[in-house]
């Protein structure tokens, strides 16, 4: 009984994604998967499409200080501010008709900028798939009711402990219950209101500190009534001398101990990468970076502010990126701690 209620908890997920898929978008897609292949055999960089899915940043501020977060760090060398709403619309008039997905999130709390809802309602109406990433501190019945009634396709919310004591190892100055309670608030109203979005996900980042706790958070969010538990590997800057966040559980490090004591990360850092074909990340105020791991965006490839997003993507700055990653992924920085093509995601 349980397997055939997740089956249709997956179903009503999926169908949510496939209702959107139209005839243009599955061709960009089609363009963008062909030019990456030959991308690969050519060995130069050929890019037909446009991306299928963009990450587009709300907000770089948080509320939570977590330790491997430059947002909990507070130690962005770029500006802070909020994703402004007319530069977001402008964006998505411009891509909806190629984009599947859009991810709201790259650094910060999404729900600290005021107009967010708002703007997924938008993308929403344009028919792209939403997702976003919270660390679930906003979810008040007023935020899980209007979260419901935009239209977001996917909410995953960043539990990485299930008990207090736990979860501010990671979280620091965060509440479980107050995280927990957000989650009950969005179950409730999808009731309410009758809506199969959002399918709402558990996210565990696995670290020493909590890995004893994995069979509770799937306890935990069956008890709740969320959709899915979703496992994820942690990215830690200071490994190689060991970090007291890598777990002990080899399957969900991403790092591995050296016979001389010395910590690498696992991927083979193969020289190539789908994200560079398929996807980019909008930070607020408009620049476009490679993607999610360049947190500080500083391999800049354009500013929409100034150039429209087609003129960019075929740039000579963003071209000359791609044709760097096919020389050799281990001499770009933001690279060499990537889980591209690194088979211990989870």
């Amino acid at each position: 009984m349980v397997y055939l209620c997740m089956m249709y908890i997956s179903w009503n997920d999926s169908l949510n994604f496939i209702v959107k898929i139209t005839p243009r978008r599955a061709w960009n897609f089609a363009k963008v998967l062909a030019s990456y292949q030959l991308t690969k055999w050519l060995r130069r960089p050929v890019q037909w499409g446009l991306p299928v899915t963009v990450s587009m940043e709300p907000t770089t501020a948080c509320n939570l200080r977590c330790p491997e977060c430059p947002s909990g760090l507070r130690a962005f060398s770029r500006e802070t501010g909020n994703l402004k709403e007319d530069f977001f619309r402008r964006t998505v008039d411009e891509l909806h008709r190629d984009l599947f997905y859009l991810y709201f999130y790259f650094q910060g709390e999404p729900y600290i900028n005021p107009k967010f809802l708002e703007m997924v309602k938008y993308a929403h109406d344009r028919r792209i798939f939403t997702i976003t990433s919270t660390n679930g501190h906003f979810l008040n019945d007023e935020n899980a009711r209007r979260t419901v009634e935009s239209g977001l396709d996917r909410l995953i919310i960043s539990v990485d402990g299930t008990t207090q004591d736990t979860y501010q190892q990671y979280r620091v100055e965060g509440k479980l219950e107050t995280v927990l309670q957000g989650a009950r608030n969005v179950v409730a109203w999808k009731k309410k209101l009758g809506a199969r979005h959002p399918h709402i996900v558990f996210q565990f980042l696995v670290v020493r500190p909590n890995e004893h706790q994995i069979p509770d958070i799937y306890r935990l969010a069956k008890e709740i009534g969320v959709d899915e538990v979703k496992l994820k590997t942690a990215q830690v800057y200071d490994y190689e001398q060991g970090n007291p966040l890598i777990p002990t559980i080899d399957r969900f490090a991403r790092y591995r101990q050296q016979p001389d004591g010395q910590w690498s990360v696992k991927n083979a850092l193969a020289n190539h990468c789908w994200k560079l074909w398929h996807s980019c990340v909008i930070t607020w105020d408009g620049l476009v970076v490679p993607c999610c791991f360049d947190k500080d965006a500083q391999h800049r490839l354009g500013d929409l502010k100034t150039m429209p997003f087609t003129e960019l993507w075929h740039s000579p700055a963003y071209n000359a990126f791609r044709r760097n990653i096919l020389k050799g992924r281990d001499q770009i920085d933001i690279c060499t701690n990537c889980t591209e093509g690194c088979s211990v995601w989870a």
